[in-house]
């Protein structure tokens, strides 16, 4: 299962991305392998709080909150608590 493929399916993650100007390749979701080995066949609901790093010519934004992902339904949804910029290295 590729989460960013789902997000991106969505209209609210990709205008998130349009506001930052990052293109959806430069995106990653960071440890998210991670994220399914707590999932289980008897909560098909997953809720965990994520780190996704966006690039752009600015430089590397990450962005904080919330994933919830339904296994059964394929379903993604990012909720933003808050965005760090980093400045490009020179």
């Amino acid at each position: 299962m590729n989460i960013k493929e789902l997000l991106l399916n969505g209209k609210a993650f990709l205008a998130l991305l349009n506001d930052f100007a990052i293109e959806a390749k430069n995106v990653i979701i960071q440890d998210e392998d991670l994220l399914f080995s707590g999932a289980n066949q008897n909560s098909p609901v997953l809720k965990e709080t994520v780190c996704i790093e966006g690039k752009n010519e600015d430089g590397i934004f990450n962005f904080f909150g919330t994933l919830h992902f339904n296994l059964l339904e394929k379903l993604a949804v990012f909720e933003m608590q808050g965005y760090e910029k980093v400045a490009p290295k020179v």
